[in-house]
Order: C-alpha cells, then sequence, then structure tokens
C-alpha cells in the first residue's frame, strides 16, 4: 500500500487558502478515484481503494489518502499513526504533497526526499517519523507581494479558484503516474513546467 498526504488546516475558516494546497490535492485524487472520505483512528480524514489512471481497478496498487486533522504543526502525529497502522516504510510508501513558497503559484516539484524547507507540517512528520527520507510533492504557491506577511499569504484564498483546480489535477497526475509507474518518470514529466508552460505528452 502507498499512503499520500495531504498537508493542511482542518476546518471551514481555512477552506481554499494556500496553505492548503495538500488537502486540495488529495480531495481532487478522491474525486477522480470515486473514493469516499471517512473518519479515522489516526487524527485525520482517509479515503482508500485501488488506483489506476485509466480509472480501472482490478490489479491495481492500494492507496490511501491521509488529511490530518491535528492542524499543521502537529501533522507528524497523524502520518505517523497511519504509516505504523498500515504497517509501511516512509522511505519506500509515503508521499506527501504540501504547499511550497519557493515556487511559482502553480509549479509542481516530485522528490525522492529532501528537507523541510522551514514548512512547519513537514517538520512535524519528519520529527515523528525520525527521517526526512520519504518523497515529497511541493506545490507552489509562489511569494507574498510587498507588503503582505508571509502568515497573512499562506492563510488567504487562491485569487483563482479555476487555476487552482487545474493544478490539483495536474498534481493528481502527478501522483498516478508516481505510484501506477514510478517516481522518477513522474519527476521526468511534471517537474519541468505549470499548467500553460507547454508541459511535454
Amino acid at each position: 500500500m502507498k499512503l499520500i498526504v495531504g498537508l493542511g488546516n482542518p476546518g471551514p475558516d481555512y477552506a481554499g487558502t494556500r496553505h492548503n494546497a495538500g488537502f486540495c490535492v488529495v480531495e481532487a485524487l478522491a474525486r477522480r478515484a470515486g473514493w469516499s472520505w471517512e473518519d479515522s483512528p489516526h487524527s485525520g480524514r482517509v479515503a482508500r481503494g485501488a488506483l489506476r489512471p485509466d480509472g480501472e481497478r482490478a490489479a491495481a496498487p492500494k492507496v490511501a489518502l491521509l488529511m490530518p486533522t491535528t492542524f499543521m504543526n502537529r501533522s507528524g502525529r497523524s502520518v505517523r499513526a497511519a504509516v505504523e497502522a498500515f504497517d509501511l516504510t516512509p522511505e519506500r510508501d509515503l508521499i506527501v504533497a504540501f504547499d511550497d513558497l519557493d515556487l511559482p503559484e502553480g509549479r509542481l516539484r516530485l522528490r525522492a526526499a529532501g528537507g523541510c524547507g522551514g514548512h512547519r507540517g513537514m517538520e512535524s512528520i519528519a520529527a515523528e517519523l525520525g527521517t526526512e527520507s520519504f518523497a515529497r510533492l511541493r506545490f507552489g504557491i509562489g511569494r507574498p507581494p510587498e507588503g503582505q506577511t508571509v502568515v497573512d499569504y499562506v492563510l488567504s484564498p487562491f485569487e483563482d479558484p479555476e487555476q487552482l483546480a487545474l493544478c490539483c489535477e495536474r498534481a493528481v497526475d502527478a501522483l498516478e503516474v508516481a505510484v501506477t509507474l514510478d517516481l522518477p518518470r513522474a519527476m521526468e514529466r511534471f517537474n519541468r513546467a505549470a499548467v500553460g508552460e507547454g508541459e511535454s505528452p
């Protein structure tokens, strides 16, 4: 089984904000796959099933999606509980989707491992798991304009909901390739360009 975690903050006050880009991605994946969300004992909400990009379910990789409900800074507690419950190896079985200030809005960056870049949710996960060696999908949200604080910026909604939806669908495409084929092929295809920037087939 693969575990794909989307990071964000629970509750209507945070829905659609830049800091909830990870939630947006896994919600889009669940919609495409036709999976339902349910409360889990892992301090989060879980959806699961077998995944194939063409929509078929037979002999497909088993996947669980997780949205921690612990708030961002304590995401690691939920992720560690899920990893232990599903008996997973983070280095092999885990992918975390999260917002990244250092990438232009809509740009994706898949990596097999790496640092946390100051992201509190990622720092919490790395601390709870005792490793940074797990795959991650960085979802670019860009930097705040002059005069706006980082906190206000990440907790504000995306200005173009339609563009956000397109970027989330592209992130789902990337995750499908990573899970059903392999991470290097997903990185080769999706790390190049954002939506509308001439992605190669």
